[in-house]
Protein backbone atom coordinates (compact mmCIF):
# COMPACT_ATOMS: atom_id res chain seq x y z
CA UNK A 1 0.00 0.00 0.00
CA UNK A 2 1.26 3.47 -0.90
CA UNK A 3 1.91 6.02 1.80
CA UNK A 4 1.19 8.84 -0.68
CA UNK A 5 -0.88 8.49 -3.85
CA UNK A 6 -1.28 11.31 -6.36
CA UNK A 7 -3.90 10.56 -9.00
CA UNK A 8 -4.09 12.55 -12.26
CA UNK A 9 -3.96 15.97 -10.64
CA UNK A 10 -4.31 19.22 -12.53
CA UNK A 11 -3.10 22.48 -10.96
CA UNK A 12 -4.28 25.85 -12.28
CA UNK A 13 -2.79 29.23 -11.34
CA UNK A 14 -4.96 32.37 -11.27
CA UNK A 15 -7.85 30.30 -12.69
CA UNK A 16 -6.36 30.30 -16.20
CA UNK A 17 -2.79 28.93 -16.25
CA UNK A 18 -2.48 25.15 -16.17
CA UNK A 19 0.90 24.31 -14.62
CA UNK A 20 0.47 20.58 -13.92
CA UNK A 21 -1.76 18.20 -15.83
CA UNK A 22 -2.54 14.52 -15.34
CA UNK A 23 0.28 13.89 -12.84
CA UNK A 24 0.18 10.51 -11.14
CA UNK A 25 2.83 9.28 -8.72
CA UNK A 26 3.18 7.31 -5.51
CA UNK A 27 5.53 7.03 -2.55
CA UNK A 28 5.69 3.87 -0.47
CA UNK A 29 6.59 3.57 3.21
CA UNK A 30 10.31 4.19 3.86
CA UNK A 31 10.86 4.88 0.17
CA UNK A 32 12.90 7.66 -1.43
CA UNK A 33 11.25 8.94 -4.61
CA UNK A 34 12.59 11.70 -6.86
CA UNK A 35 10.89 14.06 -9.29
CA UNK A 36 13.37 15.18 -11.97
CA UNK A 37 13.05 17.98 -14.48
CA UNK A 38 14.29 21.37 -15.58
CA UNK A 39 13.06 24.78 -14.41
CA UNK A 40 9.37 25.23 -15.18
CA UNK A 41 8.65 21.52 -15.51
CA UNK A 42 6.09 21.60 -12.68
CA UNK A 43 8.14 19.90 -9.96
CA UNK A 44 7.75 22.54 -7.25
CA UNK A 45 4.08 23.02 -8.09
CA UNK A 46 3.57 19.29 -7.54
CA UNK A 47 5.21 19.52 -4.10
CA UNK A 48 3.09 22.53 -3.20
CA UNK A 49 -0.03 20.67 -4.27
CA UNK A 50 0.88 17.81 -1.93
CA UNK A 51 1.89 20.06 0.98
CA UNK A 52 -1.06 22.46 0.69
CA UNK A 53 0.90 25.62 -0.12
CA UNK A 54 -0.75 26.32 -3.48
CA UNK A 55 -3.07 28.95 -2.03
CA UNK A 56 -0.16 31.30 -1.41
CA UNK A 57 0.26 31.59 -5.20
CA UNK A 58 -3.45 31.78 -6.09
CA UNK A 59 -3.41 28.21 -7.41
CA UNK A 60 -5.67 25.22 -6.85
CA UNK A 61 -6.00 21.54 -7.69
CA UNK A 62 -8.89 21.52 -10.16
CA UNK A 63 -8.89 17.83 -11.09
CA UNK A 64 -7.60 14.59 -9.61
CA UNK A 65 -6.96 13.53 -6.03
CA UNK A 66 -4.20 13.13 -3.44
CA UNK A 67 -4.37 10.64 -0.60
CA UNK A 68 -2.02 10.18 2.34
CA UNK A 69 -2.33 7.07 4.48
CA UNK A 70 -5.67 6.43 2.80
CA UNK A 71 -7.18 9.87 3.49
CA UNK A 72 -7.90 12.51 0.84
CA UNK A 73 -5.88 15.71 1.34
CA UNK A 74 -6.11 17.70 -1.90
CA UNK A 75 -6.72 21.43 -1.35
CA UNK A 76 -6.30 20.97 2.41
CA UNK A 77 -4.59 23.85 4.32
CA UNK A 78 -0.84 23.34 4.89
CA UNK A 79 -1.05 23.30 8.70
CA UNK A 80 -3.55 20.43 8.53
CA UNK A 81 -1.35 18.50 6.12
CA UNK A 82 1.70 19.05 8.34
CA UNK A 83 -0.28 17.81 11.33
CA UNK A 84 -1.06 14.61 9.39
CA UNK A 85 2.65 13.96 8.86
CA UNK A 86 3.75 15.63 5.60
CA UNK A 87 6.43 18.31 6.07
CA UNK A 88 7.98 20.45 3.32
CA UNK A 89 11.58 21.70 3.13
CA UNK A 90 11.18 24.63 0.70
CA UNK A 91 13.53 25.68 -2.05
CA UNK A 92 14.24 29.10 -0.53
CA UNK A 93 13.85 30.94 2.80
CA UNK A 94 14.80 27.76 4.62
CA UNK A 95 15.80 29.10 8.06
CA UNK A 96 15.20 32.03 10.42
CA UNK A 97 18.31 34.18 9.78
CA UNK A 98 18.18 36.04 13.11
CA UNK A 99 17.89 32.92 15.28
CA UNK A 100 20.66 30.54 16.30
CA UNK A 101 20.77 26.97 15.06
CA UNK A 102 19.42 25.77 18.42
CA UNK A 103 16.63 28.36 18.34
CA UNK A 104 15.71 27.39 14.78
CA UNK A 105 15.33 23.79 15.90
CA UNK A 106 13.25 24.82 18.91
CA UNK A 107 10.59 26.62 16.84
CA UNK A 108 8.77 23.50 15.51
CA UNK A 109 8.64 21.86 18.96
CA UNK A 110 7.92 24.81 21.24
CA UNK A 111 5.13 22.87 22.98
CA UNK A 112 7.13 19.69 23.52
CA UNK A 113 8.11 18.64 27.03
CA UNK A 114 11.71 18.92 28.22
CA UNK A 115 12.38 15.18 28.01
CA UNK A 116 10.93 14.93 24.50
CA UNK A 117 12.88 17.98 23.40
CA UNK A 118 16.17 16.50 24.66
CA UNK A 119 15.44 13.25 22.83
CA UNK A 120 14.75 15.07 19.58
CA UNK A 121 17.87 17.22 19.96
CA UNK A 122 20.05 14.17 20.49
CA UNK A 123 18.52 12.47 17.47
CA UNK A 124 18.99 15.47 15.21
CA UNK A 125 22.53 16.22 16.32
CA UNK A 126 23.41 12.56 15.79
CA UNK A 127 22.17 12.77 12.19
CA UNK A 128 23.77 16.20 11.64
CA UNK A 129 26.92 16.47 13.79
CA UNK A 130 27.89 19.72 12.09
CA UNK A 131 24.78 21.38 13.53
CA UNK A 132 25.82 20.31 17.02
CA UNK A 133 29.08 22.22 16.52
CA UNK A 134 27.17 25.27 15.26
CA UNK A 135 24.24 25.29 17.67
CA UNK A 136 24.98 28.86 18.84
CA UNK A 137 25.70 30.21 15.34
CA UNK A 138 23.17 32.68 13.89
CA UNK A 139 21.25 31.17 10.97
CA UNK A 140 22.10 34.05 8.65
CA UNK A 141 25.82 33.30 9.04
CA UNK A 142 25.59 29.67 7.94
CA UNK A 143 26.87 28.45 4.60
CA UNK A 144 24.42 27.21 1.97
CA UNK A 145 25.04 23.58 2.86
CA UNK A 146 24.66 24.27 6.58
CA UNK A 147 21.36 26.06 5.95
CA UNK A 148 20.11 23.08 3.98
CA UNK A 149 21.07 20.78 6.85
CA UNK A 150 19.29 23.03 9.32
CA UNK A 151 16.18 23.21 7.15
CA UNK A 152 15.99 19.42 6.93
CA UNK A 153 16.67 19.08 10.65
CA UNK A 154 13.94 21.60 11.48
CA UNK A 155 11.47 19.68 9.35
CA UNK A 156 12.39 16.46 11.15
CA UNK A 157 11.62 18.12 14.49
CA UNK A 158 7.98 18.15 13.33
CA UNK A 159 7.93 14.34 13.34
CA UNK A 160 6.99 13.71 9.69
CA UNK A 161 6.19 10.37 8.12
CA UNK A 162 6.79 11.89 4.68
CA UNK A 163 9.45 14.54 4.06
CA UNK A 164 9.20 16.71 0.94
CA UNK A 165 12.52 18.26 -0.12
CA UNK A 166 12.55 20.92 -2.84
CA UNK A 167 15.86 21.29 -4.74
CA UNK A 168 18.32 19.76 -2.29
CA UNK A 169 21.37 20.56 -4.44
CA UNK A 170 20.50 24.10 -5.60
CA UNK A 171 23.59 26.33 -5.52
CA UNK A 172 25.72 23.82 -3.60
CA UNK A 173 29.09 22.28 -4.43
CA UNK A 174 29.06 18.59 -5.46
CA UNK A 175 30.91 17.47 -2.32
CA UNK A 176 28.25 19.16 -0.15
CA UNK A 177 25.47 17.55 -2.18
CA UNK A 178 27.06 14.12 -1.71
CA UNK A 179 27.09 14.65 2.04
CA UNK A 180 23.46 15.81 2.08
CA UNK A 181 22.29 12.81 0.06
CA UNK A 182 24.02 10.53 2.58
CA UNK A 183 22.17 12.38 5.36
CA UNK A 184 18.85 11.76 3.62
CA UNK A 185 19.64 8.07 3.36
CA UNK A 186 20.34 8.04 7.09
CA UNK A 187 17.03 9.83 7.75
CA UNK A 188 15.21 7.12 5.81
CA UNK A 189 17.16 4.20 7.27
CA UNK A 190 17.37 5.32 10.91
CA UNK A 191 14.03 7.10 11.30
CA UNK A 192 11.94 5.18 8.77
CA UNK A 193 10.76 8.39 7.08
CA UNK A 194 9.72 8.34 3.41
CA UNK A 195 11.16 11.13 1.24
CA UNK A 196 9.88 12.80 -1.93
CA UNK A 197 12.75 14.75 -3.47
CA UNK A 198 12.48 17.36 -6.23
CA UNK A 199 15.75 17.78 -8.11
CA UNK A 200 17.19 19.36 -11.23
CA UNK A 201 20.35 17.31 -10.68
CA UNK A 202 19.46 13.82 -11.85
CA UNK A 203 22.97 12.65 -10.98
CA UNK A 204 22.43 13.56 -7.31
CA UNK A 205 18.89 12.23 -7.07
CA UNK A 206 19.59 8.93 -8.80
CA UNK A 207 22.29 8.04 -6.30
CA UNK A 208 19.65 7.55 -3.57
CA UNK A 209 16.18 7.35 -5.14
CA UNK A 210 14.40 4.00 -5.19
CA UNK A 211 12.08 5.29 -7.91
CA UNK A 212 11.98 8.49 -9.97
CA UNK A 213 9.63 10.42 -12.21
CA UNK A 214 10.72 12.75 -15.02
CA UNK A 215 8.55 15.83 -15.58
CA UNK A 216 8.42 17.98 -18.71
CA UNK A 217 5.94 20.80 -19.28
CA UNK A 218 3.73 19.85 -16.34
CA UNK A 219 3.44 16.15 -17.19
CA UNK A 220 5.18 12.93 -16.18
CA UNK A 221 6.97 11.68 -19.29
CA UNK A 222 8.94 8.79 -17.85
CA UNK A 223 9.30 6.87 -14.60
CA UNK A 224 11.09 3.84 -13.28
CA UNK A 225 13.52 2.56 -10.69
CA UNK A 226 16.98 4.06 -10.29
CA UNK A 227 18.79 1.66 -12.60
CA UNK A 228 16.18 1.90 -15.35
CA UNK A 229 16.45 5.68 -15.48
CA UNK A 230 20.24 5.78 -15.21
CA UNK A 231 20.46 3.48 -18.23
CA UNK A 232 17.73 5.22 -20.25
CA UNK A 233 19.19 7.00 -23.28
CA UNK A 234 17.03 10.11 -22.96
CA UNK A 235 17.87 10.54 -19.27
CA UNK A 236 21.55 10.08 -20.03
CA UNK A 237 21.46 12.74 -22.75
CA UNK A 238 19.04 15.24 -21.25
CA UNK A 239 19.90 15.02 -17.56
CA UNK A 240 23.23 13.25 -17.14
CA UNK A 241 24.94 15.00 -20.05
CA UNK A 242 26.11 11.80 -21.72
CA UNK A 243 25.94 10.56 -25.30
CA UNK A 244 27.72 7.40 -26.37
CA UNK A 245 29.56 7.43 -23.04
CA UNK A 246 30.83 11.01 -23.55
CA UNK A 247 29.89 14.21 -21.78
CA UNK A 248 27.92 16.70 -23.88
CA UNK A 249 27.78 20.45 -23.52
CA UNK A 250 24.71 22.12 -22.02
CA UNK A 251 24.08 23.91 -25.33
CA UNK A 252 24.10 20.63 -27.27
CA UNK A 253 21.76 18.92 -24.84
CA UNK A 254 19.39 21.90 -24.77
CA UNK A 255 19.23 22.05 -28.56
CA UNK A 256 18.72 18.30 -28.79
CA UNK A 257 15.85 18.42 -26.34
CA UNK A 258 13.88 20.73 -28.62
CA UNK A 259 13.65 18.15 -31.37
CA UNK A 260 13.77 14.88 -29.44
CA UNK A 261 10.63 13.05 -28.26
CA UNK A 262 10.42 10.90 -25.17
CA UNK A 263 10.09 7.16 -25.46
CA UNK A 264 9.15 4.83 -22.56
Amino acid sequence: MSLLQVEKIEVVYKRVITAVQGVTLSVGPKQIVAILGTNGAGKTTTLRAISGFLGLDDARITEGAISFEGRWIENTPPHDIAARGIVLVPERDKVFPNLTVAENLAVPVSRAGAAERRRQDEQIYSLFPRLAELRQRIGGLLSGGERQMLAIAGALMCGPRLLLVDELSLGLAPVIVQDLTRRLLAVRDELGIAILLVEQSAAAALTIADHAYVMENGRIVLDGDREKLKSHQDVQEFYLGQAGGERRSYRAVKQYRRSRRWYG
